[in-house]
C-alpha cells in the first residue's frame, strides 16, 4: 500500500465540502440529528479518511475510548510502562488526550495530516487543550496509542471530542468495566463501531476474578449478537495495582497483539483497510439522511412560501371585494360626492333631465374645483385604509400561519412583532399607489375625450370632474357598469354615470370604469405582492439552494464510482 488513486480522495473532499455547507437552516424535525451526522461525517473525512487515503502506509492509530472510570488512562500507562496519562481524580476531566507514538513516527502526527483541527501540544505536565503529543520507546514503529475523554462524560465537549477521536480511529480500544458493560451508552457506541466496520478490541476491565469466566461469556454473547463476533476481546482481572500499573500478566496479552499488528505489515494493513472501507461503506446511509433532511427542508420552505401567498392572495381578494361592494361609498367620500354634485331639490331636478343635466354638471365640474379636489382625497384616503387593513391582516395571518409550520417559529421569534403588521414603508407606498391610479383615471379620460371634438370641449374645462365621476362609478357596482345603473346614497353616482354617457357614450363609460377598476387592482396586487417580499426574503434565506439534494447525491455517485474504479 501507498496511495489512493487521486480521484477518489477529490471525490470525497468534493462531498465533504457539500455536507459542510450543508443548508439546514430551518427548524424542522430532525433538523438537529442531521446537523450532527452532516458535522460527525466532516470531521471523519478530515481527521481521517482524507488522513488515511493520502497515505496508507501511515501508523496505525488505535484509540482508547470508554466510560467515565474504566481505566482508560491506567490502561495506557501499563501498555507503555512508563506514566504518559494521568488518569482523573475528579470528575469529569477537562484534560487534553495524550497521543503516544515511536520516535520514529512522531513527524506523521506532529503536523494536521491527522485530526488537523486539534493544536499539538509536546509539554510536560498537564495541559488543557488540542492533543498533547508523547514520544516514546515504548512503542514500536507503525503503531500509534491515543488517551480519548469519556465517552459518556457529563461534559458535552468532552463527549463529542471522544466520538470526534473514536472516528478517527484505525482501531478501537474499548475499554468497559464488569459493572458496567452493559451500560445503554457504550453499546451506543459499539453499535456504530458494527454499522461502520471499524476494527475493534473490548478490554474488559476490573473483572472479580472468581466470575472472570461468566462474565467475559455473558459480554461475548452480547457482542455476537451485536454482529461484533469479530472483535478482540480481553479480561482484565481486578488485582491491586503494582507502582500504579496494571499487574503484568493482565496487560501483556492486549500489548503482545498490538505490537504484533505493528510489525507484521499485512496485519496491519487489513486493520487499516477494513475500518477504511467500512467507513466509506458507512456514508451511504449517513449521507442519504442528509440528503432527506435537505429535501425536508425543501418542502418546509414550500409550505411556508404558500402560507404567506395565501395570505396576501387573501388579501388581494379582499382589497378587490371591497372595491366591488360600495363599501368606500360612505362616510367622508359620500359627503364629499354630494357636495361636489349638488343635492337637494336641486339634485331631484336633475335626475330626469339628462340632456340639461350634462350642462348644469359640466357648470358644477368647472365653477367647483375645490369640491372635486376634496371628494379625490377623500376617494384616496379610503382606498389607502383598504389597502393599509389588507396588509395588516395578511402580515397577521402570516405570521400565525407561519408559527404552526415547521421550519416557522424559528424565523419570526425574535421579529414577530415587526412581522405582524405591516411594514413601516407600507403606508407612503400606499398613498403614492392610489396618488398615481387617480392621476392614470384623468388620463384615461383626458384620451377618451381627445377624438371627440364637441365633447371633449366640453371636457376641457372639467377633466377632474369627470375623472372624479369615473372613480366614483368603480366603486359603485359589484358587477361593473353594464348600462344598468346602481343607485348610491339617493342614485348620485347613477347620475354621474349618466352624465358621462351623454358626453362619452355608453360603451365608452362602461370601459373607462372597467379600465380604471383594473388597474387599481393590479396596483393593489403589486404593492400587496411587494409586501409580502419581506416573508418570501426570510424564506428564501434559510431555504436550500435549487438543486441541493441532487449536488449532494450526485457527489456521492461520484465517490462510489471512485471506488469502483480503485478496487
Amino acid at each position: 500500500m501507498s496511495t489512493a488513486a487521486p480521484r477518489l480522495p477529490d471525490a470525497l473532499q468534493a462531498l465533504r465540502d457539500l455536507l459542510a455547507e450543508a443548508p439546514l437552516h430551518l427548524d424542522v424535525a430532525g433538523r438537529d440529528e442531521a446537523r450532527r451526522s452532516a458535522r460527525a461525517v466532516v470531521d471523519q473525512v478530515d481527521d481521517y479518511l482524507l488522513p488515511r487515503l493520502r497515505d496508507l502506509d501511515a501508523p496505525l492509530l488505535a484509540v482508547v475510548g470508554g466510560s467515565t472510570g474504566a481505566g482508560k488512562s491506567t490502561l495506557v500507562n501499563s501498555l507503555l510502562g512508563v506514566p504518559v496519562t494521568t488518569a482523573g481524580v475528579l470528575r469529569p476531566t477537562t484534560r487534553a488526550p495524550v497521543l503516544v507514538c515511536a520516535p520514529t513516527d512522531r513527524d506523521a502526527f506532529a503536523g494536521d495530516r491527522v485530526l488537523p483541527g486539534l493544536a499539538r501540544s509536546t509539554g510536560e505536565g498537564e495541559v488543557t487543550g488540542g492533543l498533547r503529543l508523547v514520544v516514546s520507546d515504548a512503542l514500536p514503529p507503525g503503531l500509534a496509542v491515543l488517551d480519548a475523554p469519556d465517552v459518556d462524560s457529563v461534559v458535552e465537549t468532552n463527549r463529542e471530542l471522544a466520538g470526534q477521536l473514536l472516528a478517527a480511529a484505525d482501531l478501537w480500544l474499548f475499554v468497559t468495566t464488569a459493572a458496567r458493560y452493559a451500560d445503554a451508552v457504550p453499546w451506543e457506541l459499539l453499535r456504530t463501531a458494527q454499522e461502520r466496520g471499524t476494527a475493534l478490541a473490548v478490554v474488559l476491565d476490573r473483572v472479580p476474578p472468581e466470575a472472570a469466566r461468566e462474565i467475559a461469556d455473558d459480554l461475548g454473547g452480547m457482542l455476537r449478537r451485536a454482529g461484533l463476533e469479530a472483535a478482540r476481546l480481553f479480561v482484565v482481572e481486578e488485582r491491586p495495582l503494582e507502582g500504579g500499573f496494571l499487574p503484568e500478566d493482565q496487560v501483556a496479552p492486549l500489548r503482545a497483539w498490538l505490537h504484533g499488528l505493528a510489525a507484521d505489515q499485512e496485519q496491519r494493513a487489513a486493520v487499516v483497510r477494513q475500518t477504511l472501507a467500512g467507513a466509506l461503506d458507512s456514508l451511504a446511509a449517513r449521507v442519504e439522511g442528509v440528503a432527506g433532511q435537505v429535501r425536508a427542508q425543501e418542502d418546509a420552505a414550500e409550505a411556508l412560501r404558500a402560507a404567506a401567498d395565501a395570505a396576501y392572495a387573501r388579501a388581494c381578494t379582499s382589497v378587490s371585494d371591497g372595491v366591488a361592494s360600495g363599501a368606500l361609498l360612505r362616510g367622508e367620500v359620500l359627503a364629499r360626492w354630494q357636495e361636489f354634485v349638488g343635492t337637494g331639490e336641486w339634485m331631484r331636478t336633475l335626475q330626469g333631465h339628462v340632456g340639461r343635466l350634462r350642462d348644469r354638471i359640466t357648470a358644477s365640474l368647472t365653477g367647483r374645483p375645490a369640491a372635486g379636489a376634496g371628494l379625490q382625497q377623500a376617494l384616496e384616503s379610503g382606498v389607502e385604509t383598504l389597502l393599509r387593513d389588507a396588509a395588516e391582516e395578511a402580515a397577521e395571518r402570516t405570521v400565525t400561519a407561519w408559527r404552526g409550520t415547521p421550519g416557522g417559529p424559528g424565523l419570526i421569534a425574535d421579529r414577530h412583532r415587526e412581522l405582524e403588521t405591516a411594514s413601516a414603508e407600507f403606508a407612503e407606498a400606499a398613498s403614492a399607489e392610489v396618488r398615481d391610479w387617480q392621476g392614470g383615471v384623468l388620463d384615461l379620460v383626458r384620451s377618451e375625450g381627445a377624438g371627440k371634438r364637441t365633447r371633449a370641449r366640453t371636457l376641457s374645462w372639467g377633466v377632474n370632474g369627470a375623472g372624479a365621476v369615473v372613480m366614483m362609478a368603480v366603486f359603485a357596482s359589484t358587477g361593473g357598469l353594464t348600462g344598468g345603473e346602481v343607485a348610491v346614497a339617493g342614485g348620485t353616482t347613477a347620475l354621474g354615470q349618466r352624465v358621462l354617457e351623454a358626453v362619452f357614450g355608453d360603451a365608452a363609460v362602461r370601459s373607462l370604469a372597467a379600465r380604471a377598476r383594473a388597474d387599481l387592482e393590479q396596483r393593489a396586487d403589486r404593492l400587496l405582492t411587494d409586501e409580502r417580499g419581506r416573508f418570501d426574503a426570510l424564506v428564501d434565506a434559510a431555504a436550500p439552494p435549487e438543486g441541493a439534494v441532487e449536488a449532494l447525491r450526485a457527489a456521492f455517485a461520484e465517490l462510489t464510482a471512485a471506488r469502483g474504479d480503485r478496487r
